[in-house]
Formats: C-alpha cells, structure tokens, sequence
C-alpha cells in the first residue's frame, strides 16, 4: 500500500556532499516514521538516520555529517563531508510508528564514496 522510491546516489569524491531523497506514495496517511538505513558490504544494515514526530537521531557515524529532513511525504537526507566508510546501498524506511525499522522499504540508492 506504500511505495517507497529512493534517488539521488551517485559516486562522490571524498570530501563531497550527497542529497538523497525518498518519496512516499500510495496509502501514507497515518506514516509517522521515516528514516535511512544502509548497508555496506560485509555489514550488517544500520540505520542512519531517522525522523519521527519531529524528532531526529543519527548514528554516531554521521552526526555532525549528515541531515535529515521531511516534506509530507518526502525525506531528505543531505549528507556532507562523505568518506569511504559511507559508501553502502541507503534504504529509506517508513512506518506508522516511532519504532525503526518501519513496515516499508525502498529499493535503495547506491552511494559510493571513492577518488
């Protein structure tokens, strides 16, 4: 009943910025969570960053890095200052509660970070 559609992955030199967007469609009404998780090679998927009744949090890892934001049924995450340990497939994810993972996946957007 929701789809999720990610875009906005690239390859970026070290050091550059990246803009991920996630767009909502379908039955979205009453959708409170959204978030990115990623996943690199050899990990486990983690999650990012997230954006739940107005609330934020980041993983450690990017704090300070990355910025996540939402429109309706959009989100954002602009993430700057990037190195080669960002480099996963980003996944964005939704769910009608506070709780991440949500019920909702994106097919992901592949960052890769490298000279």
């Amino acid at each position: 009943q929701v789809q999720l559609v990610e875009s906005g992955g690239g390859l970026v030199q070290p050091g550059g910025s990246l803009r991920l967007s996630c767009v909502a469609s379908g039955v979205i009404l009453g959708i409170n969570a959204m978030g990115w998780y990623r996943q690199a090679p050899g990990k486990q998927r983690e999650l990012v960053a997230s954006i739940t009744r107005g609330d934020t949090t980041y993983a450690n890892s990017v704090k300070g890095r990355f910025t996540i934001s939402r429109d309706n049924a959009k989100v954002y995450l602009q993430m700057n200052n990037l190195n080669s340990e960002d480099t996963a497939v980003y996944y964005c994810n939704a769910g009608r509660f506070g709780i991440m993972p949500g019920r909702y996946w994106g097919q992901g957007t592949q960052v890769t970070v490298s000279s």
